[in-house]
């Protein structure tokens, strides 16, 4: 026990600076959570998504270091990787799902081991008596022209999985496109239940990080902001999938046109006193991942609060929220929602550009594509994908808008991750409302 409640405090304390700290777990407790996790969508969830698509066997081919994107979601806690070739068998008897491993060992407690190599040598050939014997209408392979996550098939599998196929099965080969997307970006009751702390935690590293005890204006640049994010994401035993940005608006001649891509950000900025900071940051924790863009103003000797027209230009980004979660309904497809809220985004003179996404187990995550910076008309292929229920998404955009005192257009741009229920949208962990100062910091707004 004692021993339990130290490897606690260990990964606890080094939060403690930052409000209402959310406990991260060591390694074993992560472990125990993200098995469980997956036993119930492979019971629950799988089951489902397979009599929705009509799709009797699901084969998932993988080798060691080159591993299909689905496969890696699929694989316990204990296996980082594939092991030699790992082949993944998922058959509906009608009854329930029949889950194999045509490979040399169990993976898991979850995949019964399936090959028998004294009687059988050849694991293609292993496969092919497998099939023979459950004699499926439709094998779904991951095979997919929009979707990377569902393409994880390479062709040298592929090839030497067809030669060794009797013929008649070949013809019942499809892409299992939908399956691998449904199961990629549907999140569980189990999932949700931890989700919000996840964000929770991401939007207190952002709040540490965007406060005075990390940024001294003057001499701090926004670089050193950005590799305090990284180390900070290390120190605490997490992981990321994107690295930081960090940049500045300010009241000089640069417009925002450089904020647009990452190759044209400047680096390396002196923070100083009215600059309004932007962030993109995110963590991965428990399979899961984050996304968030916020805000911080940094006072100017005398100021107390951040400028009222920055205060307003700020709502401007908070109402094109609103406007596209307006939009979230089931069927609905990412274009469909995109253009319906840039239609009433530009009826209430906001100029707004959406690019928002799924996000899950991956951060730009399978599933309907809402738009990108550099595709505001639709999004062929992910854009004409349906928003399903349990589903999650980063709601990302940004507003122009007009500051009179600076003579330039800034971009509010924001990025917070939310749940569709099927009926209605919430944000997993709040949104930001008010801008962060800096000294001092306001009080973060759900």
């Amino acid at each position: 026990m004692r021993q339990r409640i130290y490897l606690l405090l260990c990964f606890w304390l080094p939060l403690a600076a930052a409000a209402q700290p959310t406990t991260i777990l060591p390694e074993r407790e992560r472990a125990r959570i993200v098995d469980e996790i997956l036993e119930d969508r492979f019971n629950n969830l799988l089951p489902q998504l397979m009599r929705r698509e009509g799709l009797d066997m699901w084969i998932i081919i993988s080798r060691e270091y080159n591993e299909d994107p689905v496969l890696r979601t699929m694989l316990p806690s204990t296996w980082l990787s594939a092991r030699r070739r790992t082949i993944m068998v998922f058959f509906d008897t009608g009854k329930e799902i029949e889950k194999l491993a045509i490979a040399r060992y169990d993976v898991g407690n979850l995949l019964k081991g399936a090959w028998d190599i004294d009687v059988r040598p050849n694991q293609w050939e292993a496969l092919a008596k497998i099939i023979e014997d459950r004699k499926p209408k439709k094998i779904g392979l991951n095979t997919s022209t929009n979707y990377a996550h569902a393409d994880g098939l390479s062709s040298t599998e592929q090839r030497e999985f067809l030669e060794k196929l009797p013929a008649d099965y070949r013809k019942r080969i499809v892409s299992a496109e939908k399956v691998a997307v449904g199961w990629l970006e549907t999140r569980t009751e189990k999932e949700m239940a931890i989700y919000p702390m996840i964000c929770r935690l991401s939007h207190q590293i952002i709040q540490e990080g965007f406060s005075e005890s990390v940024i001294q204006p003057g001499v701090t640049t926004t670089d050193d902001v950005v590799w305090w994010f990284r180390q900070r994401i290390t120190s605490l035993g997490l992981d990321t999938w994107f690295h930081p940005t960090v940049d500045v608006q300010r009241a000089d001649s640069q417009d925002f046109e450089h904020l647009r891509t990452f190759s044209k950000r400047p680096d390396k900025q002196v923070i100083m006193p009215g600059d309004l900071l932007h962030v993109d940051f995110g963590i991965t924790y428990l399979r899961l991942n984050t996304d968030q863009q916020q805000h911080a103003y940094v006072l100017r000797p005398g100021e107390t609060d951040v400028p009222d027209a920055i205060k307003a230009a700020f709502k401007q980004g908070n109402r094109l929220q609103d406007i596209l979660t307006d939009q979230f309904k089931a069927g609905k497809t990412g274009n469909q929602m995109l253009l319906a809220a840039l239609d009433q985004a530009q009826k209430e003179g906001i100029k707004g550009t959406i690019y928002s996404h799924p996000i899950g187990v991956h951060g730009h995550a399978a599933g309907p594509t809402i738009g990108l910076w550099d595709q505001q008309k639709g999004v062929p292929g992910t854009g004409d994908y349906p928003l399903l229920a349990n589903t999650a998404y980063s709601i990302e955009l940004n507003a122009a808008v007009e500051l009179p005192a600076w003579k330039k257009t800034i971009r509010i741009m924001l990025e917070e991750d939310g749940f569709f229920d099927g009926q209605s949208f919430r944000y997993i962990d709040g949104r930001q409302t008010e801008i962060y100062t800096i000294p001092r910091q306001l009080g973060y707004v759900k």
